[in-house]
């Protein structure tokens, strides 16, 4: 220590190389992300670690509301309403099912039968227009002309015609029946209880239970 006027001074001792190095700038590396290994690097403070003795405790979690649970929560007159409206629903819905049911039943009985008139109707008016052929057929037959070829197409005309339900009718002592028979011509005072047919002039003929053309006939009584 060296004096002077003014005072004592502290010797300064420069003969220290680190002291500047103590007392020099301090860098922190920051970085998330260590630059040589590439991994996370830890947070300063390190995981949450448990809370020492004696100090607060962290709240339990709560546990997830179950959803089961708010069945249970219902009264039991809730629980008899509820199964009241779906036993009524599922009571409705079985009621549209049957009447639509029904009606579909219906509807396909109303087809098929409009179908299968339909096709009676077509035979039918097939049938009418053959039976000048037939009578010719007949005619021919009575009169001993019904040989060779055209007795052949004959006899396969009528079978084919009886085929599809073509059935005639008509022959002499037949009671009268005006709606099967045709009155041509009308005698009396032949002592018949009631009139009768005595001669056919042409035979009747049915299709499916409907007479398609009366038997005309000479009638006496």
């Amino acid at each position: 220590m060296t004096e002077s006027s003014g005072g004592a001074v502290p010797n300064r001792d420069d003969s220290d190389p680190n002291k500047d190095q103590e007392e020099g700038v301090k860098i922190t590396d920051k970085r998330r992300i260590d630059p040589v290994t590439g991994k996370m690097r830890k947070p300063a403070g390190g995981p949450a670690s448990e809370p020492a003795a004696g100090g607060p405790a962290s709240e339990p979690a709560s546990e997830p509301a179950d959803p089961d649970n708010s069945a249970s929560d219902l009264t039991v007159e809730e629980l008899l309403r509820e199964e009241s409206e779906i036993d009524s629903q599922i009571g409705e819905l079985t009621n549209d099912i049957q009447r639509l049911t029904a009606e579909y039943a219906n509807y396909r009985k109303r087809v098929d039968r409009d179908r299968e008139v339909s096709a009676e109707m077509a035979v039918a008016t097939v049938l009418n227009e053959l039976l000048p052929v037939l009578d010719d057929v007949q005619r021919a037959r009575q009169h001993d002309e019904l040989n060779g070829a055209f007795k052949t197409v004959g006899e396969r005309l009528e079978a084919v015609t009886g085929k599809l339900g073509l059935e005639r009718f008509g022959e002499a002592g037949d009671v009268f029946d005006p709606e099967q028979h045709e009155a041509l011509t009308h005698s009396e005072g032949e002592g018949h209880a009631e009139p009768v047919c005595t001669q056919i002039y042409e035979p009747g003929y049915r299709f499916k239970g409907r007479v398609v053309r009366p038997a005309r006939v000479a009638v006496s009584e």
